[in-house]
């Protein structure tokens, strides 16, 4: 009897999967996955905040992040592996107000878009909350979404950017500039 319903668990689960696979590998929906995780990090606001905005050090504490570049003051282009793809995409930054909130869109390559926001929890701890919009392209991206391999890279990376600046104590580097207003770069999302 468990061996039935082992086998028929097993035979609904390969089904669904199949179903999700066929919906995101031939055009499908277009659908996007969103992801959020958050974690508190032992440093003042405008540490981790200046800290996140110093996007070349992304790769340090980023998984599969392999450059970032800031072109400009709303524009970067990014390299990374995911999914076992070499990608590249430029990204736009959609709204920047210094020690509260980042959020961007891509404007080519993979559709992706997100916020990351910084609340303070006393003088020297802060409430960092990551948000990724994305959306899985081809079969190895949309098993690993729904295996949920992007939340886990995401709560590694923050994980990764909290022992970094701890260990640290103080950011590398920053970019205070505020971002008020989409820009008008045609965008994929």
């Amino acid at each position: 009897m468990n061996r039935l319903l082992a086998v028929a668990v097993l035979t609904a689960g390969g089904l669904l999967l199949r179903n999700q696979l066929k919906k995101n590998t031939s055009g499908g929906s277009g659908r996007m996955s969103t992801v959020t995780e958050s974690i508190d990090v032992n440093v003042p606001v405008s540490t981790a905040y200046n800290q996140w905005t110093h996007f070349e050090d992304f790769p340090r504490f980023m998984a599969g992040v392999q450059e970032v570049k800031q072109l400009d003051d709303t524009h970067l282009l990014w390299r990374a592996e995911i999914g076992g793809r070499q990608e590249e995409w430029t990204s736009e930054i959609t709204h920047q107000l210094p020690d509260r909130l980042i959020a961007w869109r891509s404007v080519s390559g993979a559709r992706n878009g997100g916020a990351v926001s910084f609340q303070p929890v006393g003088n020297d701890r802060t409430h960092v909350e990551l948000r990724i919009d994305y959306a899985p392209r081809g079969a190895a991206e949309t098993i690993g979404d729904v295996l949920g391999a992007v939340s886990a890279r995401a709560k590694g990376n923050l994980q990764r950017f909290k022992s970094f600046l701890e260990s640290r104590g103080r950011e590398t580097g920053a970019w205070r500039g505020t971002v008020s207003a989409p820009q008008t770069t045609a965008a994929t999302t």
